[in-house]
């Protein structure tokens, strides 16, 4: 199987199979652009592509769950390949978990259709999390750790440089808030991470892009959705209580998630409490006199 998405040639069509039978409504063509506009704009904004001179070709694992997410994330870095604006080898990889009844071949049949290089592992952690994790207790921390460390295994010996999710804009948010409300600091996922061996960087290409954009997108192609089952068949999860907060605030104030999501870019560390990023004891007044502590003059406070 080729290394690398290249144009048929002697085929006349200049759009990938993954956008065969896109509709032509206006509607749909405005929110195509919008994905690969938002998409462009974070893989730039974080430096998700090397672009030194003289530096190796990259390779992106695009990892493939079946979810809404991970279908949009690949229709648009093959948008992106395709049109040659993104210098990099695309090859997509499913990680089959073993979990009962999932529909193994519903994957590699659509990429086989589609001619998108990929790789289908299958590893059982399916068992290892529903062994160690106590009854009532969620899933995900663990599914998350064991799923993230085959992936590394597998772009390791695909030669690739980076490994690639889905992650969104909304699951940025909703983790800013689930550390807020349950961790007791101020972060989330951020667009770009060395793993902590620094031979590989996980990228979130999606960044930029509301979830509502990826289900209308997944939706209008008809892709082949596989619902993650280990995970939603449980009740009562913290993040489907922040995501219900924020749908409320949204429904309230339309717009709020995009002003919340700009704030996470603005940070300005001497307005936090965090003397680690800002140095509040070397603060020193600017013209500070022998006479300013018995000044009659009103403070400017901000």
């Amino acid at each position: 199987m080729p290394d690398t998405l290249l144009p048929p040639t002697g085929t006349g069509q200049d759009i990938h199979p993954l956008f065969h039978g896109a509709p032509k409504t206006t509607q749909f063509r405005k929110l195509r652009k919008r994905l690969v506009r938002e998409t462009r704009e974070a893989i730039d904004r974080y430096a998700m592509v090397d672009r030194a001179p003289n530096t190796p070709r990259a390779k992106w694992l695009v990892c493939l769950s079946g979810g809404k997410d991970s279908y949009t994330l690949l229709a648009v870095l093959t948008e992106l390949h395709w049109r040659g604006l993104l210098p990099v080898d695309l090859i997509a990889c499913n990680l089959d978990q073993g979990q009962p009844g999932f529909p193994a071949t519903v994957l590699p049949d659509f990429l086989e259709r589609m001619g998108v290089p990929h790789r289908i592992e299958y590893r059982d952690t399916y068992s290892v999390v529903v062994d160690k994790v106590p009854a009532g207790r969620t899933y995900c921390a663990l599914c998350s750790r064991l799923r993230r460390a085959n992936l590394y295994r597998v772009a390791r010996e695909e030669g690739c440089t980076s490994v690639v999710l889905g992650h969104h804009r909304d699951d940025i948010l909703e983790t800013f808030f689930l550390n807020l409300f349950h961790g007791g600091k101020i972060a989330t996922m951020p667009p770009k991470l060395r793993n902590d061996k620094g031979d590989l960087t996980l990228l979130r290409p999606l960044a930029h892009v509301a979830e509502a954009d990826c289900a209308a997108f997944a939706r209008a192609m008809a892709y082949p959705i596989i619902p993650c089952d280990l995970c939603g068949s449980q009740d009562g999860l913290q993040r489907q209580v922040i995501k219900r907060m924020l749908d409320e605030w949204e429904a309230r104030v339309p717009g709020r998630r995009a002003g919340m999501f700009a704030a996470l870019g603005h940070v300005s560390p001497s307005h936090m409490l965090d003397p680690a990023l800002f140095d509040f004891a070397g603060m020193v007044a600017a013209d500070a006199g022998p006479n300013d502590d018995n000044s009659s003059e009103i403070p400017d406070l901000r």
